[in-house]
Order: structure tokens, then C-alpha cells, then sequence
């Protein structure tokens, strides 16, 4: 078997067309990955003008998600794909859905953003917001790692990290409503950097499905809605079952 050929086949232009749609989902994730970073930087230094771009970047992100799609429905009403190519092309209809909707809430970040820097700014300049957005951005690079390389530990660690996003979004969010409870003039600010931590946490469960769709793209294995303890221990036994043999890159387990 070649194993420079993206799911063992043979017939040159099928392969080149998986490994196109391949790249354009990574590239999607390239712009999305940046749209969340900007987003985040733009409400930490009140930078009107980056948090514009993310916003009018929303449309190219929606635009992506309609070609890659179309791009999908193409190669199976052609190719009909089956087994492991049949679970790419599903995981990859997943995937840019969960890039689209992180794309809408780095949107939403941007938008508190341009609310927040008409507002006095605390004495921290949100530094919690920072770090949990800083967080969570690497949540979505590592995603997309994991999907480049159809690495499932990687993937399986992102989603750990997701554990870890959710429990400082918990924190940042008590330590708001704190801030309402004890200055009745700081709740228009709180509420404004409420809805963005929200958002952060929602992009965070997104990368989380993501990995998800790596897992089930490479052992086979449906691990949405279990527990990271069930998750773990799917995966380890379908790496049991797989019993070391050797694979493509990229290659799921037919």
C-alpha cells in the first residue's frame, strides 16, 4: 500500500481530492484560530480597529463552511467513499460546523469588545479574560493539530484541557458577578465580559467536538456525550483492538 496516498486508494485524482478538501479545512481552521486570538487581544487592549476585522471576517469564515460543504457533497455523490473515507468526509461536515460557530463566538468576543472599551476599564485590564481566552485559543490550535495529523492523543489531551477551560470560565464568572454584588456600577461592564467569557467557553466545547471527530474518524469510536473517564477508555480499547498494526497517515481502520 502507498502510504503517501490519504485513505490507501490508488486512483490519483480521488486522492488528490480528499487531501485538497484536507487542506481547506485546515485552512478554515487557520483563519478561525485567528479570529479567536484577534477577538481576544482586541478586548484586553480595547483595540477598536482589530475587533472591526474580526468582525467583518465572520462572512469569510460563513463563506468557507458553504464551499468546503459543497466541496463534500461533490465527492460522495461522485465517489460514494465507504469505511474509513466515508468517516472523513462525515467527521470533516462535522468539523466545519464546530469551526463555523467558534468563528460566530470569537464574533461575539469582538463585538463585547467595541462594548467594553467605551466603559472604564478595571485596574487588572482584564487579565483574567486574557488568560482564559489565551487558553482557549490553544484549545483550538491543538484541535486542529489533531486533525492534521489525525493524532488521537493529541486529541484526546485537548479535550482534558477543556476540563481545565471550564472550570476558570467557573472562576472569572463568580469573580463577576462578585464584582456586580459589591459595585451596582460595575454590573454594565460585568454583563459585557459575561457574555464574552461565555462565548470563550462555548468555543472551547467546540474544539472539545473536534477532537471528538478525530477519535470516531480514527478508531471508529462514537465518543460524543461520555464522560472524559468513558472517553479514555474508548479510546484505549480501540487501540487495544487496532493491536499496533500500521496504518497510512491519515488513514482510519476501515
Amino acid at each position: 500500500m502507498d502510504e503517501n496516498k490519504l485513505g490507501g486508494h490508488y486512483l490519483q485524482k480521488y486522492n488528490e481530492e480528499l487531501e485538497t478538501l484536507r487542506n481547506r479545512v485546515l485552512s478554515m481552521g487557520g483563519l478561525v484560530e485567528t479570529q479567536v486570538a484577534n477577538a481576544v487581544t482586541a478586548l484586553a487592549t480595547a483595540d477598536l480597529a482589530l475587533a472591526d476585522d474580526v468582525i467583518q471576517n465572520d462572512v469569510r469564515v460563513n463563506s468557507l463552511e458553504v464551499a468546503i460543504d459543497e466541496h463534500c457533497s461533490e465527492i460522495l455523490a461522485r465517489h460514494q467513499p465507504a469505511a474509513s473515507d466515508l468517516r472523513f468526509i462525515i467527521s470533516i461536515i462535522k468539523t466545519i460546523t464546530d469551526l463555523e460557530r467558534i468563528g460566530d463566538q470569537a464574533e461575539k468576543v469582538a463585538r463585547m469588545a467595541v462594548h467594553l472599551a467605551e466603559k472604564d476599564r478595571p485596574r487588572n485590564q482584564y487579565a483574567d479574560v486574557r488568560a482564559l481566552g489565551e487558553k482557549v485559543t490553544r484549545l483550538v490550535h491543538d484541535a486542529l493539530d489533531a486533525f492534521a495529523r489525525m493524532d488521537v492523543e493529541t486529541a484526546v489531551n485537548t479535550v482534558r484541557e477543556d476540563v481545565s477551560v471550564d472550570r476558570d470560565y467557573e472562576t472569572v464568572m463568580r469573580q463577576h458577578i462578585t464584582f456586580m454584588m459589591e459595585d451596582p456600577r460595575t454590573i454594565s461592564r460585568a454583563l459585557d465580559v459575561i457574555w464574552a467569557i461565555r462565548a470563550l467557553e462555548r468555543i472551547g466545547d467546540h474544539a472539545r467536538n473536534m477532537c471528538e471527530y478525530v477519535i470516531y474518524l480514527v478508531r471508529g469510536k462514537d465518543v460524543r456525550h461520555i464522560t472524559l473517564d468513558e472517553l479514555e477508555r474508548a479510546v484505549q480499547e480501540g487501540r487495544e483492538m487496532a493491536g499496533g498494526k500500521k496504518r497510512a497517515p491519515g488513514q482510519g481502520e476501515g
